[in-house]
């Protein structure tokens, strides 16, 4: 949004003190806290003028007819696509928060998420969500098979996301030969997407395993449908307490309905927490009423997304007040998906 031609430098650091101190205290701004607590070096009837062209040109706006004047979500757009520069040294304490790095035990990762929802929030002062990482990007980390009775045999498949996974198979094989396999499908399979082997033709794979097709493809089939059904929580929530000091969710009816949407709904709100995000914006704010579902009207969202070589597996985010401390709270994301990403990449390495 481009400043209006009202909002000369004095204009922005009267606005920019008045989201400041709303945002701190939740009570109307005036004029003579302005005088009182800012350093502006003008007289009060000029910052209460400011104030009134701040409230016409759409960004205050008084609650009550007394009282003092309060960032729209107009000006809160303004605030952050101009005036916010997010505070690096906050988000170095995320990244020194979720310490130390993840270790290349890479069944951990539904850990790190939880852990990494519950600093978030804890850092943050507001609900934290992650989702968990896309099914269809997981990887063939290794597949093993074993006799556990006669024409019986177990699977076991483990990928760069979740944990390990074993199932039963109906398979006519020796000890010796299903060992063969084993490496053989390891050889094959390490690295592809289960959505890829999926739809692998097994024909292709070697000379030597030909006359194994038809088997090879009931495997192939088996180990594409390990995943989507390790989790049936697409997003990790914690922070609910947290918002609960807010005055803003001080009416049940209003908290009622968010906690519906993050508990009973979560189909809904995942798009707009994963697929919002874009490559020209790596972070994503939505304000109150651009919000696109009716519980989160009254809030502000902010998320990014965390990669797993250089494709978006997962978003991070947090939920809060439109009044909010953006610069924090966008730091504190951004570092959080920053950490995430790196876990992936370590535990792909």
């Amino acid at each position: 949004m481009a400043a209006p031609k009202i909002l000369n430098p004095r204009h922005q650091n009267i606005f920019r003190a008045t989201v400041h101190h709303y945002i701190s205290t939740a009570e109307p701004v005036g004029s003579k806290t302005l005088l009182n607590e800012y350093d502006f070096q003008v007289s009060s009837a000029t910052i209460r003028n400011v104030m009134g062209k701040l409230e016409k040109a759409g960004f205050l706006y008084q609650p009550h007819i007394s009282a003092g004047r309060i960032p729209s979500d107009s000006g809160y757009r303004f605030y952050v696509d101009e005036l916010v520069t997010p505070n690096q040294q906050t988000k170095q304490q995320a990244r020194q928060a979720l310490q130390p790095q993840p270790t290349a035990d890479f069944w951990g990762l539904e850990a790190t998420l939880k852990r990494a929802t519950q600093i978030l929030a804890t850092l943050s002062g507001y609900i934290a969500l992650i989702t968990v990482p896309s099914q269809s990007h997981a990887r063939l980390r290794h597949l093993q098979l074993l006799p556990i009775a006669p024409r019986q045999v177990m699977m076991i498949v483990v990928t760069d996301i979740y944990q390990p996974q074993s199932m039963s198979l109906a398979i006519d094989c020796d000890p010796e030969e299903l060992e063969i396999l084993s490496k053989f499908l390891n050889h094959h399979l390490q690295g592809r997407s289960l959505q890829d082997i999926a739809y692998l033709d097994p024909e292709a794979l070697d000379e030597d395993f030909r006359h194994c097709a038809e088997l090879l493809k009931s495997i192939c089939q088996k180990v594409s449908q390990v995943a989507p059904n390790h989790m049936a929580t697409p997003i990790l929530v914690h922070g609910i307490s947290e918002v609960l000091r807010q005055p803003e969710f001080s009416q049940l009816e209003q908290l009622q309905t968010l906690l519906h949407l993050l508990e009973v709904r979560q189909e809904q709100l995942l798009p707009v927490l994963f697929d919002s995000v874009t490559e020209d914006r790596p972070t994503m704010i939505h304000i109150g009423a651009e919000n696109p579902l009716e519980p989160m009207k009254t809030c502000a969202m902010i998320s990014a997304n965390y990669y797993q070589e250089e494709i978006p597996v997962g978003s991070v985010g947090v939920i809060g007040p439109t009044r909010m401390f953006y610069e924090n709270a966008i730091a504190l994301v951004e570092g959080t998906a920053d950490y995430l990403s790196a876990s992936l990449q370590s535990q792909i390495a």
